[in-house]
This record gives structure tokens, C-alpha cells and sequence, in this order.
């Protein structure tokens, strides 16, 4: 039996060819643009990272304890910063923007984080005035002191902590978002180097101030200084839900 191919079917295959070549292009172009490295946008993420980690937060606080301690350095380090890239993507990929544009959600998270920021403070307050030296402290109970504790301490200090969300996801999410799709993964890399050598750095950098964090007016010293930090912190979230509220 002899098939004869229609004029249409001849055409309708040739279109159907050809929008598949289109669309196999789109794809290896889609691909090698995701694959592309910026170091401007890189630097952008990493020099915005540091800027915005590098301050004596809840999170660095504990950080900064167990470098200190000794006590599951790795796993604390590594945590923090595999969940910091985890809210940095989030928030490049446009969860900064739903949140900072759903006025109930912002106005939770700000709570929230107040709270929080209130909480610490008044915890690492009162630490100050009666604190331990390292030697009492190593084997004793809390966060921190064994493996199951460390993992529920960080986690507990990076989502349970809604400034980290405002820091991380708004600001930085926000600004890696502005970027053209193509250059997103080189600043989300840049920003998640910075949580990376920061982490890393405090961690085991602490561990050189074993000997002085023997004496109790060491430890006065430092739970005081996060107490301020942390009301300082909270004055500038309580300042920007003012500013932040529609008129």
C-alpha cells in the first residue's frame, strides 16, 4: 500500500521540527546562562554577606559559645551555614518579596523577632551577673552540650529567629532578586560564601579564647556585650516597623 504524505502533514512535520530545534536551543541557551559566573555579582553577595553576618547575633552568639566550649564545632558551623543558603535561595527566589509585601506577615515576623531579641537580651542580662567560668561549664547540661542538643540549639536560634529572616531573606533575597535570573546563582553563591567563612572562621577562631573565657569576668564580659547588642537590635527592628507601618 502507497502512502502519500499530504502537502499539510509536510508542513505541520516541518513546523513541528523546527519548533522542537527552537525550543532544544532555548533550553542549551537557558543552561549555559544558568551555568555562567559573574565575579562582580559574586563579590556583590559575599562583600553584602559579611556585612550584614559579622555582627554579634543569637545565632553568632552560640556560634561563638561553642568555638569557646569546644563542643561539636564542625556541626554548628556547618548547619549555620548550610541553613543561611537555604533562606538566602529562598529569598533570591522571591520569598523576601511575599513576605515583605504581605502587611500581616511582615508585621508577625517584626513581632516576633522583637520578642525574640527581648528574650535574649534579657537572658544573656542575667547570665552576666551570674556567669560561669569554661572549666564549669564544659560538661554541663544545656544547648550545646551534646550532639542532639547543638542541632536543636541551631535550628531552634536560625528559624525560630525572625530577625534572621528579615536580615537573610528580605534584605539579602530581596537584593540577590533584583539581579537578571542568569546572574542569581553566582550572588546566592557569593552571599553563602560569606556565611561560610564567617561560620567557619568564628567557630574555630574562638577556640584561641579558651584560656581567657577561665576566668568569670570573661564571660561577664561577653554575655553583657551580646545582652546590648541584643537591645540594640531590637531598637532598630522596633524603628523600622515604625517607619515600615502605612499611614
Amino acid at each position: 500500500m502507497n502512502f502519500t504524505q499530504t502537502p499539510a502533514a509536510s508542513a505541520g512535520a516541518t513546523l513541528y521540527g523546527v519548533n522542537g530545534l527552537l525550543y532544544a536551543r532555548f533550553r542549551a541557551h537557558s543552561y549555559n546562562a544558568a551555568m555562567q559566573f559573574f565575579p562582580s555579582v559574586y563579590f556583590e553577595g559575599l562583600s553584602l554577606g559579611l556585612g550584614l553576618i559579622i555582627a554579634i547575633g543569637a545565632q553568632n552568639a552560640f556560634v561563638l559559645k561553642q568555638g569557646i566550649r569546644k563542643r561539636f564545632v564542625f556541626a554548628t558551623a556547618t548547619m549555620c551555614t548550610f541553613i543561611d543558603a537555604a533562606l538566602i535561595t529562598a529569598g533570591v527566589l522571591g520569598l523576601g518579596a511575599v513576605i515583605n509585601g504581605t502587611l500581616w506577615l511582615l508585621f508577625t515576623v517584626t513581632a516576633a523577632g522583637a520578642l525574640f531579641l527581648l528574650w535574649y537580651g534579657v537572658k544573656s542580662f542575667v547570665a552576666a551577673f551570674n556567669p560561669k567560668i569554661l572549666t564549669d561549664d564544659v560538661n554541663g547540661e544545656g544547648a550545646g552540650s551534646s550532639l542532639r542538643t547543638t542541632v536543636l540549639a541551631v535550628l531552634a536560634l536560625s528559624f525560630l529567629n525572625p530577625h534572621v529572616y528579615l536580615d537573610t531573606v528580605i534584605m539579602v533575597g530581596g537584593i540577590g532578586a533584583r539581579h537578571p535570573t542568569p546572574q542569581r546563582p553566582s550572588f546566592i553563591l557569593g552571599a553563602a560564601s560569606a556565611s561560610a567563612i564567617w561560620f567557619f572562621s568564628l567557630a574555630y577562631g574562638a577556640g584561641f579564647l579558651a584560656p581567657l573565657f577561665k576566668k568569670k569576668v570573661t564571660w561577664r564580659i561577653l554575655d553583657f556585650a551580646i545582652a546590648c547588642v541584643m537591645f540594640f537590635i531590637l531598637v532598630k527592628l522596633l524603628i523600622f516597623a515604625v517607619e515600615s507601618w502605612p499611614r
